[in-house]
């Protein structure tokens, strides 16, 4: 079965559909001549931002991610940063958004499955920039968000992603 579903986002707007991961590791990537695995180059939006386009084109190699046993890592096979931010990653009970900037060439650990199960039992915080999931990751591509950069929430990034790790 299915460890994770990936949703692609431009701002707001989800493009695509859910890509389903079956394998322990997928690429996830802009536009390759060959190669497999989620090709954010194929998919289609109309009237897309020129801020949007700009940032597309610095996907690249984009990532790959692994599940692994101690849980999913994210290696940056693009030339750009990549932004992380996972419940895994936050400071349990700290009302700061933690996101992580990973350089090109570098992986982090996303998801940490042991540290998960101990957060599950700790209480439900209200998040301002919408829904939460606590088995979910999301990686922005080339620009941050958080109280660290001009962006505040991921939704005003141009193009990033959302890890649904399944149970």
């Amino acid at each position: 079965s299915h460890w994770c579903n990936v949703a692609y986002w431009e701002h707001r707007t989800r493009v695509g559909r859910l890509y389903t991961v079956y394998e322990q590791s997928v690429s996830i990537f802009y536009d390759l001549p060959q190669g497999n695995g989620f090709c954010l180059g194929q998919l289609n939006l109309e009237n897309r931002s020129e801020t949007v386009r700009r940032t597309r084109s610095k996907i690249g190699y984009g990532i790959l991610l692994s599940k692994e046993p101690d849980g999913v890592w994210a290696y940056n096979r693009s030339e750009h940063p990549i932004f992380v931010n996972s419940p895994t990653l936050d400071i349990p009970n700290c009302r700061t958004l933690i996101v992580r900037k990973v350089m090109p060439g570098y992986s982090i650990k996303v998801f940490d499955y042991e540290k998960s199960c101990l957060l599950q039992h700790t209480a439900d915080l209200d998040y301002a920039d919408g829904p939460y999931d606590p088995n979910s990751v999301r990686i922005s591509f080339a620009k941050g968000w958080g109280p660290c950069y001009s962006r505040q929430f991921i939704t005003s990034c141009p193009c990033w992603l959302e890890i649904l790790l399944s149970n």
